[in-house]
């Protein structure tokens, strides 16, 4: 007790969570499990209730289930999709109080000590609980005690509520399983006839220490109330987004630009203290109509500069129609990124800066995703010594290595005619008839045997660089294995 208080901790247990977040989405009739694959085996992972009436169980393999029960309808875990889901239950039920911490996997843990009154007592709290949580389909466990560890028994093996400083009666018949004990240590206590709660308080403790080690007897004395446990909550997410507010409405695209810079410094400072950088931002406008207009801008590299920031948002401020006048505006980092800080060259950093803004103001006109750039590949093939890819999600790279020089322009192996291994001294390309001033090679390239490229079915190519007396430079290959000549390239 505290202040004249007595501790009160609320445990909620998610029985059939990951199938409720899956029946939710698309709702079936009938038996239902998640599927889960361990040790090499698909196994069950979550059930309905009614799959559980036919007699499945979690852990069971999957063939052996659907051969008890043919109806069983299956999909796939998602457990980082059930993560995020008990992450917003845990966001809801800080409607009953602030205190509000993870339970394993599938189960919350409240500390409502001094807030049950404002909704009437601890009876009709729960009471509200299981209504709400029973509209949104989901099943619940409720457990009440003084600590933790008599809460999360209750929610487990015993659903109800222990008044308080009775927790070894109401704890007393549970089995010692409701101690959040190992199964190994539950199969032992088993073993020696211990087999509730009550038993194991009146045992011994120095030879259960000895045997079971010093947690068996931590877990009892904090579900008596003798060892206290604290409940961590959850630290809330930092939220990147400022606004302001207007006593007259403004709509001169200057005012409304002052106004973006003042909200850029304070979206900015947050940033910094997080060392993170806005990838994407969303600036919202509220006329005195009560209609909102947003401009969104998304950059090509993460940033938290207020100065840099602001000019790329004129051509989008620029085209708002402000009506009757703005009076209240929000800023917002919709997607942002780490952004540690680091020693940075004065040489190099401006430049890339630029370059950076510079993608943004074309992105914002034909689409980040448009703006392409060319990036080394690690393959001696011409076709995929490179690969194109967005370039505001890449960065320059100076891997361009290549022992041998390769034509400036590269497309698809044109044929000409000629015979033998050693280049024609004319041929015609392209309507045009050359002849062969120097040539050099041979450059031999073998395929790569684990891709599947039908352009390299032929086999090896002798690659030759040949300039001819027309002034063409070009890139030429031999097939030995079906004899005949391309040419693929041309140098500048």
């Amino acid at each position: 007790m505290f202040d004249g208080i007595t501790r009160r901790v609320v445990s909620l247990w998610f029985p059939h969570l990951a199938s409720d977040r899956a029946l939710r989405r698309r709702p079936v009739e009938g038996p239902f499990a998640l599927i889960l694959k361990e040790q090499n085996a698909n196994r069950l992972y979550c059930l309905n209730n009614v799959a559980e009436r036919q007699g499945l169980h979690r852990g069971m393999p999957y063939s052996d289930a659907r051969a008890f029960c043919p109806d069983l309808i299956s999909r796939p875990a998602d457990l980082p999709g059930d993560q995020q889901f008990l992450c917003a239950l845990r966001r809801w039920a800080t409607r009953y109080c602030p205190w509000v911490g993870l339970e394993g996997r599938d189960g919350l843990v409240l500390d409502v000590t001094g807030t049950a009154h404002l909704f009437g007592g601890e009876a009709s709290m729960l009471s509200d609980m299981r209504q709400r949580l029973s509209r949104a389909r989901i099943s619940v466990q409720l457990g009440v005690g003084d600590n933790r560890g008599t809460a999360w028994a209750l929610a487990h093996y015993g659903e109800g509520v222990a008044p308080a400083n009775e927790a070894l009666t109401v704890l007393g018949p549970l089995p010692v399983a409701a101690l959040r004990l190992s199964e190994k240590t539950t199969i032992g206590l088993q073993r020696l006839g211990l087999r509730r709660i009550a038993d194991l308080e009146q045992a011994k403790r120095a030879p259960l220490a000895r045997r079971f080690g010093s947690d068996l007897l931590l877990r009892l004395d904090q579900a008596l109330g003798r060892q206290p446990e604290e409940i961590t909550p959850l630290t809330e997410p930092p939220h990147y987004g400022v606004r302001m507010a207007f006593p007259d409405p403004i709509g001169l695209t200057g005012d409304v630009m002052a106004a973006t810079a003042r909200l850029l410094d304070r979206l900015c400072d947050k940033l910094k203290s997080q060392e993170t950088g806005a990838r994407m931002l969303r600036l919202t406008l509220g006329r005195v109509d009560h209609y909102n207009q947003q401009v969104e801008l998304r950059l090509a590299h993460p940033l938290r500069n207020a100065a840099r920031i602001l000019p790329l948002f004129e051509r989008g401020i620029s085209a708002v129609d402000a009506g009757f006048g703005i009076d209240r505006m929000r800023i917002e980092a919709v997607q942002v990124e780490p952004l540690p800080v680091r020693q940075i060259s004065h040489v190099t950093a401006k430049h890339k800066d630029k370059l950076d803004d510079l993608i943004t103001r074309i992105g914002t006109r034909i689409g980040l995703e448009n703006i392409q750039r060319f990036l080394p590949a690690e393959s001696h093939i011409p076709e995929r010594s490179f690969i194109i890819a967005p370039a505001a999600w890449s960065e320059v790279q100076s891997g361009w290595v290549s022992l041998r020089p390769r034509p400036i322009c590269l497309f698809r192996p044109e044929p000409i005619i000629g015979t033998g291994p050693q280049p024609p001294k004319q041929f015609r390309w392209r309507r045009m008839m050359l002849t062969i001033g120097r040539a050099t090679g041979p450059e031999r390239l073998a395929p790569e045997w684990w891709f599947e490229d039908d352009n390299w079915r032929s086999g090896l190519r002798d690659y030759w660089r040949v300039e001819t007396r027309q002034g063409r430079r070009l890139w030429l290959f031999y097939t030995p294995q079906n004899p005949g000549w391309f040419v693929q390239g041309e140098f500048a």
